[in-house]
């Protein structure tokens, strides 16, 4: 650079500036140009007036208002200048102060819901999702409550209203219908106003069933039910609008029967929600597997590290599990 420097002397800057391929920014304001400027503008505030513009800005009377606010203020309360809002937001930049110095409320930290399943019926998720009716701005509400084991759909309800009354129906329904006993079963969900309505809240008391809810604002705390509802809305036969209730009652009950008896969920080891709810997993399993050792019989050398062993659906479920163990690599297949 001091040789630019002294070749400024003779040639344009530009020109030096594109011999050396350096930008004439850079040239004029590199920190050891010779060329950038020693001292400040003349019209800089002193160092006694830009400390008068921290104490103001950070003082218990404008520690809450924002530099615009504050120049306002003093015009307008002490008649009275400091400096221009730009200004005082370089000074506070320059000393690390540009932040939220406003005095806010802090969310409470929550705790994190973790619930494990190692059985079917102990731990239910149930969400409530929009269904698209026959004209713009009406929609059918599914009510959807899953086994978080297996991924069966123990329950639903199609209605034109999000109620407590109707999430407490359809939870009586059921609780009965599956002969839940006291004691053993954690139902899970978001925190609308169905899911923390009074009418379920004391039937859930009623039956012995444990309540566990997501943190507000993590939508990701509920995965199993939203992933239910992903898999019902990619449906290749999900419409684009349902004619009537009846229409999206019909269509769910279709859905439901292959969700839980034909839908071979890469969760479970490709086995389906009802092969685990019912227990016949491990026989599905063994099926699989004669298969597989037939085929290595027939062709062993296709079987590069020997027969595949077919896997098994998990034998936890968990719901925000305290530490993700990192897969071990196995020659299996689902």
């Amino acid at each position: 650079m001091a040789l630019a420097v002294e070749a400024s002397q003779r040639l344009p800057v530009r020109n030096i500036c594109e011999a050396l391929d350096v930008a004439p920014s850079t040239f004029y304001y590199a920190p050891h140009s010779s060329l950038a400027p020693s001292q400040p503008p003349s019209n800089a505030l002193s160092l006694a007036e830009r400390a008068e513009v921290r104490l103001t800005a950070n003082s218990e009377r404008f520690c809450n208002d924002s530099a615009r606010v504050i120049v306002a203020r003093l015009a307008d309360e002490d008649q009275h200048y400091l400096c221009s809002a730009s200004t005082m937001y370089r000074i506070l930049k320059a000393e690390d102060q540009v932040h939220e110095r406003r005095a806010q409320r802090k969310h409470p930290i929550y705790v994190k819901p973790m619930l494990v399943a190692s059985a079917v019926n102990q731990t239910w998720t149930w969400d409530i999702t929009k269904m698209r009716g026959p004209h713009k701005h009406l929609f059918y509400n599914g009510y959807v409550v899953i086994d978080m084991y297996s991924r069966f759909i123990t329950g639903w309800m199609i209605a034109e209203v999000e109620s407590g009354d109707l999430a407490k129906l359809l939870f009586a329904e059921t609780c009965s219908g599956w002969q839940i006993i006291p004691d053993t079963l954690t139902v899970h969900a978001d925190n609308g106003g169905p899911m923390k309505a009074k009418e379920l809240y004391h039937l859930l008391e009623d039956l012995g069933v444990a309540k566990s809810h997501s943190r507000p604002h993590t939508s990701n705390d509920n995965p199993f039910s939203e992933s239910v509802f992903k898999t019902t809305k990619y449906h290749y036969s999900y419409p684009d609008r349902f004619d009537d209730i009846e229409h999206a009652r019909l269509w769910m009950k279709g859905f439901v029967d292959w969700h839980n008896s034909h839908h071979h969920h890469s969760g479970l080891a490709m086995m389906t929600p009802a092969d685990v709810f019912f227990g016949r997993a491990g026989i599905r399993q063994q099926a699989r597997q004669l298969v597989m050792n037939d085929a290595y019989a027939r062709s062993p050398a296709r079987f590069t590290h020997g027969v595949s062993i077919v896997a098994a659906p998990p034998d936890k479920v968990w719901l925000n599990p305290p530490t993700q163990e990192a897969p071990t690599s196995t020659n299996s297949i689902p």
